[in-house]
């Protein structure tokens, strides 16, 4: 070997050292970063399920999946990469010996075309990315690209290193087999035989020039690659593929499902849920003021982004022209983090005495801010979330969004007093009167008195025989919009024959706006109040009209000591059509269009009951919506925002209804009180312009069903209230 070529070898094993070293420096530095969170407790196990769900998510795709091309390619491109790793180790031998071949499988051929039918793959899938990449580019779609806000020179240079390598290997491949003397169709060389024919006839000297080469560029592409990724923290566009299996590993919950459902529970010092009655404000974590307040679950998420967009694409916030991108908050806070952390592994705070003016404003650096205070995120940003869920439904590698602005929402509000002017009048009516519009207790039952039979309110205890206690909710008996669902649930429940009964001014609310405004403590007052009233009241089945309500119920009560067995009206509604005691005769000639509520689908799973109970009944049409079940669109209620002005962008409930109308529906139907009102209004203002139809109207599905049931023709274009 002459002098230029031992060159080349003490090159490539000079910066192969300068990788390996630099890479595994970088990988102990991440998880020192990540581990300067608070605790996060039953991340670990069990065991099993976890590993199953990391293997799920990550062999499977089923994630990445849900967008079915992106997914096949990005299949063949993650497991290229891991499978072409012994390729690498074949390059090193081949370095000093042109025919070096790995021990026991170098010549397998299985193993052989294994290699280049990742290879092929590989090449074509990071191609097909590249162009979705191009075609979705920021230059072409603006605020529509999914990559807008993305790092595209780092994204850039990933791609180039996918295409490089599997070149390479083919190249290889070809060389390989001419330096055989290969001269037919191989199975060994089944998918790289043409370019095992292109090297056909080279001089034996260049073949081994060209094998050496090829495997030192292999090698210092890859070490490259590694040394830029050790020198970037933050670039999650590479980084991802390792953490992404630890993360899938760690999410919230360990059967599988996304962090949606029940609102993350505040923890103390040690890790355990807090307890208000016994919290020391000087010592117990009030939610995430400073980027060390996240969990180490919350640091390892905002370091496995992919800036893959999907969260951005779905958010109904960033859809109509708001600052909030899922996206762009993590990378934000992933970005601080990582500038923030080589000083907290040091112990410096501001109060360490002569440090630098810029480490100073570093460390002292507000988490939430204007511009003017020098912010990591914009107030504009957190108050712009609905909770809708549709973040962490896309995402791939399982972050938990919704959890991480609901911690800095309960800073912002418990410590800082820093909310929406309009939330204050929410939450001296929750504390106050039980209810967010203030209301008198006495005025729960007033839609009673408009049926024409008895319900039964609670005194002290179930009356005896009751099946369901009727959970209606303050929308349902107080908003009137939203009190003919609970008179229509209620006959139908009646003409079922189903025993129920209501709490009337026993019922408080929820808690669902305190808790996902971020006001834990007037929360925790009004779901203890309620725990109480269920458990004294003997009540163990609960069905709930409104989905917030359902969810709250059903999946945060237990975290306080009420477990219950608790349905939404449309699961019990349709089981008892299926069971015949509820029969739709009248026919409703109408095109109807379902909107999914995002408590009741994305956080709950419930898809399938209310377009059963529509496909039951005789004459309706159903269009779908182009956002629908997985994918569906908020109405801007949900994260308390249907008590705060829209005043950024288009309102999310007129976008929604914009979207229905391209289906020309007769009737809108949905299954939540809120998301009755946000449409009705929308559309209240679509008729006053002209843009709607005067007949249309929201309806619930129980509304629909009754109709039918009863033999009622609807009662079209009835006057509608605005939301007071």
């Amino acid at each position: 070997m002459d002098a230029v070529k031992w060159g080349l070898v003490i090159f490539t094993l000079a910066i192969s050292a300068a990788g390996w070293g630099m890479f595994v420096y970088a990988v102990a530095q991440i998880v020192r970063h990540v581990r300067l969170g608070k605790p996060a407790p039953d991340r670990f196990g069990p065991f099993w399920p976890r590993l199953k769900t990391m293997l799920v998510e990550t062999v499977g795709h089923t994630r990445m999946l849900k967008w079915s091309v992106i997914g096949v390619a990005h299949w063949w491109v993650a497991f290229g990469f891991l499978l072409l790793v012994p390729t690498l180790a074949q390059a090193y031998g081949q370095l000093f010996d042109p025919e070096f071949v790995l021990p026991i499988i170098g010549h397998f051929a299985p193993f052989e075309f294994i290699v280049e039918l990742f290879s092929w793959a590989t090449l074509i899938a990071i191609v097909v990315l590249i162009a979705i990449r191009q075609i979705s580019h920021p230059r072409r779609l603006g605020r529509a690209s999914r990559f807008e806000g993305s790092n595209f020179p780092r994204a850039y240079f990933v791609e180039f290193v996918i295409v490089a390598i599997p070149v390479l290997v083919l190249l290889l491949r070809g060389m390989e087999g001419a330096l055989q003397g290969v001269d037919s169709y191989n199975l060994h060389y089944a998918l790289s035989y043409p370019l095992v024919l292109a090297f056909s006839g080279a001089p034996t000297a260049a073949l081994e020039t060209g094998i050496l080469v090829a495997a030192a560029l292999k090698i210092i592409i890859s070490m490259t690659w590694m040394i830029v990724l050790a020198r970037n923290l933050t670039m999650g566009v590479a980084w991802h593929r390792f953490a992404a299996f630890f993360n899938i590993y760690f999410k919230r919950n360990a059967d599988g499902s996304p962090a949606l459902g029940p609102a993350k529970q505040m923890l103390n010092k040690d890790g355990q849920p807090l307890d208000f009655e016994e919290a020391d404000p000087d010592e117990d974590p009030f939610g995430v003021g400073k980027i060390e307040d996240f969990t180490w679950k919350g640091l390892l998420d905002f370091t496995t982004c992919t800036e893959c967009g999907r969260c951005q694409s779905q958010c109904p916030a960033w859809n109509t022209g708001k600052p909030l991108s899922p996206k762009k908050l993590v990378m934000d806070l992933r970005d601080h983090a990582y500038a923030k952390a080589p000083y907290l592994m040091q112990g410096i705070t501001e109060e360490t005495p002569d440090i630098h003016d810029d480490v100073l404003a570093l460390l002292g650096k507000p988490l939430v801010g204007t511009e003017e205070e020098g912010g990591v995120i914009h107030p504009d940003v957190l108050w712009s979330c609905t909770n809708c869920g549709a973040c962490v439904e896309q995402c791939p590698v399982d972050i938990e969004h919704i959890d991480h602005i609901l911690d800095m929402r309960r800073y912002q509000v418990m410590i800082e007093s820093s909310f929406p002017s309009e939330a204050s009048t929410l939450l001296k009516n929750l504390e106050n009167k039980g209810n967010p519009w203030g209301m008198s207790e006495q005025k729960r039952l007033d839609w009673v008195e408009e049926l024409d039979f008895e319900v039964p309110v609670v005194e002290d205890k179930l009356p005896e025989g009751t099946e369901y206690l009727f959970w209606v909710g303050c929308a349902g008996a107080l908003e009137d919009r939203a009190k003919k669902t609970t008179k229509a649930i209620a006959e139908l429940l009646h003409m079922a024959g189903v025993k129920f009964a209501v709490l009337g001014g026993m019922e408080a609310c929820s808690g669902d706006p305190a808790r996902r405004l971020g006001m834990e403590f007037v929360f925790q007052m009004l779901a203890q109040q309620n725990v109480e009233t269920l458990n004294e009241v003997g009540a163990t089945k609960i069905v709930a009209s409104c989905p917030h309500c359902f969810n709250t119920l059903g999946n945060e009560y237990p975290q306080l000591g009420g477990d219950y067995d608790v349905v939404h009206h449309s699961q019990l509604l349709a089981r008892l059509v299926e069971e015949g005691r509820l029969t739709p005769v009248q026919p409703i000639e109408e095109n109807i269009t379902y909107h999914d509520p995002c408590f009741l689908g994305r956080h709950n799973k419930v898809y399938t009951p209310p377009r059963e109970i529509m496909a039951q009944v005789p004459g309706i049409k159903t269009v779908e919506m182009h956002r629908h079940k997985e994918r569906g669109f908020c109405c801007g209620a949900g994260g308390a925002r249907m008590w705060m002005e829209e005043r950024i962008g288009k309102r999310i409930n007129t976008e929604r209804v914009d979207e229905a109308l391209t289906t020309n529906p007769d009737t809108v139907s949905t299954a939540c009180p809120f998301c009755q009102v946000m449409l009705g209004d929308a559309i209240n203002e679509k008729k006053s312009k002209g843009e709607a139809k005067e007949t249309l109207e929201v309806v619930d599905v129980s509304q629909l069903l009754l109709r039918s049931v009863k033999g009622e023709s609807p009662a079209a274009g009835e006057p509608v209230r605005e939301n007071a």
